[in-house]
């Protein structure tokens, strides 16, 4: 199968099983960049700060975004399609049946059971980002030494604006966003 057949069919699964929303599309990019090196963990923590920070569905557009890197303008269009098309086939066929459904015990059931499993798909995820941003493993495994474990000016950044978002209380996100990014372009993050 060629590369780009494989891209779509893998955006196409994300799509499918990727239920909670765009950050529930975040262990199967893990899974994608360990799996095919079509891109670094470092790349990933890139791509959900820049899709964190643009318009739009954080799933979406890292889609785009890779497959723009990968192939270019109908790699960004397909990548996106691909991750689109399942949610269009299941509403399609789920819209038909709704309404008969809608009290179910076990349609109930079911959303009752996916719940919590978006949420450890979620906690899975952010877990995973806070380690690739915050810690060099890579680092400490080959020097041995515990404080190289540590990315001191990311935490030293994390702890400042945590701090300051608990002080500010109605401070808008958008603020945090770009003081980290001015700091991360300043600092060299």
């Amino acid at each position: 199968m060629s590369t780009f057949l494989l891209m779509c069919w893998e955006f196409f699964k994300t799509g499918l099983f990727a239920v909670g929303g765009g950050l529930a599309t975040i262990p199967f990019l893990q899974e994608m960049s360990a799996k095919y090196g079509w891109f670094s963990i470092h790349d990933l923590s890139t791509m959900i700060a820049v899709s964190e920070s643009t318009p739009g569905p954080i799933g979406i557009n890292m889609a785009t975004y890779i497959g723009n890197h990968m192939f270019g303008l109908a790699g960004g269009i397909a990548a996106t399609l691909s991750l689109v098309a399942p949610s269009v086939i299941v509403i399609i066929i789920i819209a038909g049946m709704l309404e008969k459904f809608r009290d179910s015990r076990v349609v109930k059931g079911i959303f009752e059971g996916l719940r919590p499993a978006v949420v450890g798909f979620i906690m899975a995820a952010v877990l995973g980002i806070y380690i690739s941003s915050l810690l060099h493993v890579d680092v400490w495994k080959e020097s041995g030494v515990f404080t190289d474990l540590f990315n001191w000016k990311a935490l030293a950044l994390f702890a400042v604006l945590l701090a300051f978002y608990k002080w500010k209380d109605k401070l808008h996100p958008v603020f945090i966003i770009l003081i980290a990014a001015i700091c991360g372009i300043v600092f060299g993050f």
